[in-house]
């Protein structure tokens, strides 16, 4: 096996910065995309945005609304192409029927984390989440500064 190259770039392609400042994240899962070929050349020039994405469960199927994927103008010449379809996650029949039972809890809901590469596919990291509350967010802000300034103490006692 070759080692990773230290040019090569990340395999994420797109994420979503806004989850963990609006939710609590309980349980991650992976699930593969059912994507076209204009819509994979799209990721590989990195053209994704999950900011309003969701996971919508319907008939014992999960579905990827709302991500938009550019169309590249030299991929895309013989079809019209959507950049917000409804795309398939592909994910097992128990992985599915856990999600369902927490989604129809109160206050759960499923969202996109992630879209990366793993090997040549394309994965999307999603997530059971829960709403966090205004001062839910105040506290997460207050925290992350705080480690940032100790960090910062640390490093000019060190020096």
């Amino acid at each position: 096996m070759s080692k990773k190259k230290p040019g090569t770039p990340s395999s994420t392609i797109a994420l979503n910065k806004k989850a963990k400042h609006e939710y609590h994240i309980e349980e991650r899962f992976e699930a593969g995309l059912s994507l076209l070929g204009w819509e994979v050349k799209s990721l590989r020039a990195g053209k994704a945005q999950l900011v309003d994405a969701y996971v919508l469960l319907k008939d014992g199927e999960a579905w990827l609304l709302g991500a938009h994927i550019t169309p590249l103008s030299t991929a895309s010449t013989h079809v019209i192409a959507d950049p917000t379809r409804t795309r398939k996650l592909l994910l097992h029949a128990k992985e599915i029927a856990k999600i369902v039972g927490k989604v129809n809890q109160t206050g759960h809901t499923c969202i996109p984390l992630a879209l990366y590469w793993k090997k040549n596919k394309v994965k999307c990291e999603i997530a059971l989440v829960k709403g966090k509350k205004q001062f839910d967010k105040r506290a997460t802000e207050k925290e992350r500064d705080w480690n940032r300034q100790k960090q910062r103490i640390m490093r000019e006692n060190n020096v």
